[in-house]
């Protein structure tokens, strides 16, 4: 019955499609890609690229940031409970682990753990866009992006606006939003916060999540930019199965602060950005939420770090350069008291051979106290066939250190152990797209080798798992996606966006005999997307989004959502939700059973 309704969805898509004339597409091909030193439009990466706008944030049957990136090809999000409330996402067969967030180019980082990587303190209505580099990131970004980056963006602005968002649903859920724009002459400052709070879905699952979010930017100038960040996020969660499914009480109180300051100097045929920020995050966690004195855990961390990135051009192109230091310190009742700091070095050229050939080529250099000097060298060709038409081939080092957690965590069922070693990857790439009048397809074949990833394992279940570097391992992987995307044209029904991609992983894995892994086997192995978004009319919207996901060595599973909204940027508009409509049993994460067919409905007000 799924692969009829998920049959006859596509095939009532492909008989209108491509019906419209579209005359005024959304010009996303020529948006900036908020790389840290070279930036090129997204028309020109020679990567494979995914970028998420701020309409496709907005219409999205989803609550958080974690649900819409569920719906990006290639990414792996395994939720704990609704509304992302703790997620982990891997890309292209990663890991939580492997994956690096980013707000604005700020890295965040956790020592403690790459389950802390999503605690990201930003509202979702303040969030401009997202953009979601696969594969190897480090060269970019620097260590820690082993399979890919995803980075949030927001934008100051020159208007004068405020944004009300409050919902309401199943599971006693609620939330309200809020996000403005107030400039002051040379000075913008954008001002947002948002709650989110519910029961639950199951047993110890309720939750409540506060963020607040201020930036601010002071021209100086016509040539140099002033900017400030700040931002907090507390979320309080019962965690029944987040972990371990013999402990339903188990409980979560993270905080996470964010702050920094950056000033920009952009001359003719020079640039250069320097920014500070700090990063700290607190986190309690109980065995038995009504008992602290059963199992307690608290951990502190402070990343402290500077950044210097710029570029110059020159007959010989442009020449990206960035220097980097950080301080990451943690103090826990259970990893003890740990410090390490590193230094990074970025260099990397793109060159124009003629008018259809470009290569990018770089390095990226880090010093950890912990394990010394290492050197991720990459490059990208890309080949402009026809104005349409674009090849890509790539090559990158990536590379990843443990977390304190894969070091030192001690519990009852996991072991840290602290003769670790960085993991390391060889990755290749060769891909093609096409984008004409809104129309935007692409397909990529990428490899990923390492003979020392780090994988937690166990020979039987009454041992506790404990991280260890043997597993050699060689992921092949194919991607295609089909996009279409218009701009309102007044007709009474239209297609304003359509999505369908596929993602294929083959994992080889050599393994030791008698040895169960937790995560190198239980990556994505099929994952098929589609979506479409109807326009009705001049203010009713229409989004319908299926997924169906196979993990390695886990049964598929068949997921259909859907939003409406009515006059979602006219000053009041309503919309509803529906998850899971076909009411799907599955799991994403740990042993937590996500909920059944559920639903929530809301209201926005925009003031300009």
């Amino acid at each position: 019955m799924k692969k009829l309704i998920l049959l006859v969805f596509l095939s009532s898509l492909s008989k209108e499609v491509f019906a419209q004339n579209d005359s005024t597409a959304q010009n996303l091909q020529e948006v900036l890609v908020h790389e840290n030193r070279i930036q090129i439009p997204f028309s020109k990466q020679s990567r494979n690229l995914t970028i998420v706008s701020k309409m496709q944030l907005e219409t999205t049957p989803a609550r958080s940031l974690p649900e819409v990136l569920s719906f990006v090809p290639g990414v792996d999000v395994r939720q704990r409970g609704v509304t992302g409330v703790q997620a982990d996402v891997g890309i292209r067969g990663g890991s939580f682990d492997q994956t690096l967030m980013l707000l604005n180019g700020i890295k965040l980082t956790d020592p403690q753990s790459g389950h802390m990587m999503m605690n990201i303190p930003i509202p979702m209505v303040n969030i401009d866009r997202v953009e979601v580099l696969k594969g190897p990131a480090s060269r970019i970004f620097g260590q820690n992006a082993y399979t890919g980056a995803i980075n949030v963006i927001t934008e100051l602005s020159d208007s004068k606006y405020a944004r009300i968002q409050g919902y309401a649903g199943d599971f006693g859920m609620k939330g309200i939003n809020f996000a403005s724009s107030l400039p002051l002459g040379n000075y913008k400052q954008n001002l947002a916060f948002s709650h989110d709070d519910s029961n639950g879905h199951w047993y110890n699952s309720d939750y409540k999540v506060n963020n607040i979010f201020y930036e601010g930017g002071l021209d100086l100038g016509e040539n140099q930019t002033l900017k400030g960040m700040v931002a907090y996020a507390d979320r309080d969660f019962g965690a029944n199965g987040f972990y371990a499914s013999t402990y339903p009480d188990q409980y979560e109180s993270i905080q996470t602060t964010l702050a920094s300051l950056s000033h920009t100097l952009d001359l003719k045929n020079f640039f250069l950005n320097t920014r500070a920020y700090w990063r700290k995050n607190a986190d309690e966690y109980l065995l038995r939420r009504n008992e602290p004195e059963f199992y307690k855990n608290n951990h502190l961390s402070n990343v402290y770090a500077l950044e210097a990135n710029g570029n110059f051009k020159t007959g010989l192109g442009t020449t990206g350069f960035g220097v980097e230091t950080r301080k990451e310190v943690l103090e826990s009742t259970n990893l003890g008291d740990q410090e390490r700091t590193l230094t990074g070095l970025f260099l990397e050229q793109l060159v124009n051979i003629g008018d259809q050939v470009d290569l990018r080529a770089g390095l990226y250099s880090n010093y950890y106290s912990q394990y010394g000097w290492k050197h991720f060298p990459g490059a990208e060709l890309g080949f402009q066939a026809s104005e349409s038409l674009r090849f890509y081939t790539g090559y990158g080092v990536s590379y990843r250190i443990p977390t304190y957690t894969d070091l030192y965590y001690v519990g009852p069922t996991n072991i840290g152990n602290d003769e670790l070693q960085p993991e390391q990857a060889q990755n290749y790439e060769i891909g093609a797209k096409w984008s004409k009048s809104g129309i935007h397809a692409e397909l990529v074949y990428y490899n990923r080798h390492t003979d020392n990833l780090i994988d937690w394992v166990r020979p039987d279940e009454d041992t506790p798992w404990q991280p260890q570097n043997f597993n050699e391992v060689t992921f092949n992987g194919i991607e295609a996606s089909l996009s279409y995307k218009l701009s309102p044209t007044g007709q009474s029904i239209q297609i304003k966006e359509f999505l369908l991609s596929y993602n294929y992983i083959d994992a080889n894995q050599v393994q030791q005999p008698g040895i169960e892994t937790r995560y190198a086997l239980t990556a994505l192995k099929n994952q098929l997307i589609g979506g479409v978004l109807l326009g009705i009319g001049q203010k009713f919207e229409w989004n319908t989004k299926v997924r169906n996901v196979e993990r390695m060595n886990q049964d598929p599973y068949f997921l259909l959502d859907m939003r409406a909204d009515y006059n979602r940027s006219g000053k009041l508009g309503f919309f509803a939700e529906a998850s899971n409509i076909t009411n799907t049993e599955y799991v994403e994460a740990g042993t937590v059973q996500m909920p059944g067919r559920w639903f929530r409905a809301g209201f926005m007000l925009n003031f300009e």
